[in-house]
């Protein structure tokens, strides 16, 4: 490594009065083809430090060295703070020591972006591990995501961390999915608005926010990770899409990472007319495009669409993707080669380069007051900030499912057999993508580094007075049955039976959920299925509660209980969440994103489906009526949702209508009710959804309460795309829903939407507003 004795070369460059892309473009014309090159990389350093964090790492280890992936330049840094465990302190003042070498080895002093996951938290030892982004999802509460991303920004910004990698604003299409447990849910309109928050609460921090993954991941043919998209170019722009389209006009991203899979036989991370031509040209995104992990490499070593590294970087940069992750392997001297024989132009080079000084221009990189020592505010990654915000996620997702006999909440029980296990396990209300689940496995001798009581635990402390007791019964996975009867004979001793099963995440196989955990079936994982049985065979009053990342089919056994509780990953908050749901001491408000499947409904399938996707007599003998519906979720209250009228039942193809409907809590106390406005268009010249969600809100009642509510809905939000691929929004009856869930009936109203047909872009209304009023 040469370290420069000089002081920086100066320029315009480094004037903050002028805009970020002129300063940019003298930087640019400043620099030799090399040190251009060198902003188009990046380098892991501690990739060593542990275990596979990452799809494929061990193909890759020793890839690099620092000080020569430095030499004239670096474009990021790779997880400094979330590769191994690092206290604050300690990482704070590795990544300083790092940028130093970085700024004192390029003759412009330019430091590296540093980039961190930041899924369900700042990835990184000792923070909060907010619930997984499904159980953000649950909320139904985009103001509660947008604060929680804020405090995660804040907390990497403290620290000299520049860029996080989330949302995902992958929609899910198929349960068996490993990576459920990171979306956002089944439906385009909620992911949507709620990474539409979470990008403006990070940004609002400082922190660059990165779409993933671009684009179709979710819809891997059999759910298989990385597998090709099965899906059409009209699923492709009217559910997938949808998200990412939001988040970069409406929200104006300034990251995007592709996707690893192919569609229709193009891989994404060599798609030009994806990169470029949709992301860039139609929807005017103006940030880099950020490759995931080894995506370049894997051009070549997976996708067989180049002969070698040298072929898969001259795809890649060509296709707009402008910065190779993890570190650099096609964009360092194969792209140099490129250019010298000239099969890629300077112009080519030029173009991704630009992107990336302009954004570290943005980022304050290039003002001449930046030091790597200037982060010296004291860490606190676990503080009572971040905690309650991550109380109140856990809080406003535990969906509770139903109640039949009104066994919730608990009075007084005596005695309580908790039983599972997923009862005992702190892991268990994690998602893969948190530091204790995705790197301590490595790191066998290391605490969790945060407090996070098991739901045992939680219950111990929600009911003092009772007697509990506890049984595993069965692991969460294996073949093992040696505890289902000691679990029998706690179940049958006990007044109460709690029985908490699931999910534990992992990575690539290593967990029931998570990264690379895909699976066949939706039968709970393991033996638990068989424990469940055995145990409510015995016990005299139950109560199913299921930890998971993704819906299991439970259909039959919420059946057979007393009362069913569902939390997705709830996070360190989760068990008191729990507990408190159990008690009574919290009023349930969370609404299910997905459904949870039927015993015998097939894969894929989400609520959003044209009619013959639904059941259809006389046609199949598989039914894929949901157990409980999109949306669905049960308070301690009764809601009711009555006087839906609009305001006018005539609009024009570029109209709009305020449809105003009040809801009343019946009940016996306060709780939340969330009412969906839900679309249906009965005659398209294209199949469409027989519902769709368009609005939500939420509103807390006191007992005995009504207010209204109005939903301002645009035409545009009726707008598909037609055969001709192009959106439209086409005249005609529809039928506007206010319900509680999908499969509620609601009150409905229709409106004719007048006029000629209209074809629409990225311009159009893609939000329904909401205003409360009192009733």
């Amino acid at each position: 490594m040469t370290i420069s004795d000089e002081r920086p070369t100066t320029g315009l460059w480094n004037d903050p009065a002028l805009p970020a892309p002129v300063r940019a473009r003298a930087l640019l014309d400043a620099m030799t083809q090399a040190e251009k090159v060198a902003q188009l990389g990046s380098t892991w350093p501690d990739h060593d430090a542990g275990g596979d964090v990452a799809p494929m790492q061990e193909t890759f280890r020793g890839a690099d060295r620092f000080g020569e992936a430095i030499a004239e330049g670096l474009g990021q840094l790779t997880r400094v703070f979330g590769t191994a465990p690092v206290d604050p302190e300690a990482g704070r003042a590795r990544l300083m020591a790092l940028q130093e070498q970085v700024v004192a080895a390029n003759r412009f002093g330019i430091p590296a972006v540093a980039h961190e996951e930041c899924l369900t938290g700042f990835f990184t030892w000792q923070a909060t591990v907010y619930p997984t982004p499904l159980a953000w999802a649950a909320t139904f509460n985009p103001a509660l995501v947008g604060r929680m991303a804020e405090a995660i920004g804040s907390d990497m910004a403290a620290v000299g961390v520049h860029q996080g990698l989330a949302p995902v604003l992958d929609v899910v299409r198929d349960y068996r999915w490993g990576r459920v447990e990171e979306t956002l849910g089944e439906d385009p309109y909620l992911v949507s608005e709620l990474g539409l928050s979470y990008v403006r609460g990070l940004q609002s921090s400082g922190v660059v926010a990165t779409l993933k993954h671009f684009a179709g991941y979710s819809t891997s043919r059999a759910a298989r990770n990385h597998a090709p998209a099965a899906l059409g170019p009209r699923e492709l722009a009217d559910i997938i899409l949808v998200p990412f389209e939001k988040a970069v006009v409406d929200g104006r991203v300034r990251s995007v990472m592709n996707a690893y899979n192919d569609i229709d036989g193009v891989p994404c991370g060599a798609d030009e007319t994806l990169l470029t031509g949709l992301l860039r040209d139609t929807w005017g995104f103006e940030g880099t495009v950020v490759s995931d992990y080894w995506a370049v490499a894997f051009l070549a070593s997976m996708h067989h669409v180049a002969d070698d590294v040298t072929g898969a970087a001259q795809a890649a940069l060509r296709a707009g993707l402008d910065v190779e992750l993890p570190h650099t392997s096609g964009y360092g001297e194969p792209l140099q080669a490129l250019l010298r024989d000239g099969r890629v132009s300077t112009e080519t080079l030029d173009r991704s380069v630009l992107r990336v000084l302009t954004q570290k221009a943005e980022l304050g990189l290039l003002d001449p007051d930046w030091k790597p020592g200037q982060y010296t505010t004291p860490a606190d990654f676990d503080s009572p900030r971040n905690r309650g915000i991550a109380r109140d996620l856990a809080e406003q997702s535990v969906v509770l499912l139903n109640n039949p006999s009104g066994a919730l909440p608990l009075a007084s029980p005596k005695s309580i057999a908790v039983i599972g296990p997923a009862a005992d396990d702190a892991r268990c209300l994690f998602g893969c993508y948190s530091f204790p689940n995705h790197v301590l496995p490595h790191h066998f001798e290391t605490p969790l580094g945060v407090e996070a009581p098991t739901v045992l635990e939680g219950i111990r402390r929600e009911f003092p007075d009772a007697s509990v007791h506890h049984e595993v019964g069965c692991p969460i996975t294996g073949d093992d049955r040696s505890g289902i009867e000691a679990a029998v004979a706690a179940a049958a001793a006990a007044d109460l039976t709690i029985l908490v099963v699931g999910d534990r995440s992992g990575m690539f196989g290593e967990g029931t959920s998570g990264e690379g955990c895909d699976v066949g079936t939706l039968t709970l994982p393991g033996v638990q299925e068989d424990l469940v049985e055995a145990v409510f065979g015995a016990a005299s009053h139950t109560v199913l509660v299921v930890v998971s990342g993704r819906p299991y089919a439970i259909g039959r056994h919420a059946q057979t209980t007393d009362a069913t509780v569902q939390a997705f990953f709830p996070g360190e908050e989760g068990s008191a969440a729990i507990a408190g749901v159990l008690s009574g001491r919290i009023n349930p408000s969370g609404r299910l994103p997905v459904q949870i499947p039927g015993d015998t409904a097939g894969q894929p399938g989400t609520y959003l489906a044209p009619p013959l996707a639904l059941k259809s007599d006389g046609v199949s003998n598989i039914d894929p009526t949901p157990a409980f519906p999109f949306g669905h979720g049960l308070s301690y209250t009764d809601f009711a949702i009555g006087d839906v009228r609009a305001d006018t039942e005539t609009i024009a193809v570029d109209g709009s209508v305020t449809v105003r409907a009040t809801v009343s809590n019946t009940g016996p106390r306060a709780g939340t009710s969330v009412p969906q406005l839900y679309l249906t268009d009965p005659v398209a010249s294209v199949t469409r959804p027989v519902r769709q969600l368009i609005g939500f809100t939420r509103i807390e009642l006191a007992a005995g309460e009504s207010r209204a509510v109005e939903f301002q809905f645009h035409a545009d939000l009726t707008s598909f795309t037609g055969r001709d691929l192009r959106r439209r929004v086409e005249p005609g009856w529809i039928t506007l829903t206010v319900a509680q869930s999908a499969g509620d009936a609601g009150g409905a109203v229709q409106v004719k939407l007048e006029g000629a047909r209209r074809f629409v872009d990225h311009t159009r209304t893609m939000t329904t507003a909401v205003t409360l009023l009192r009733d």
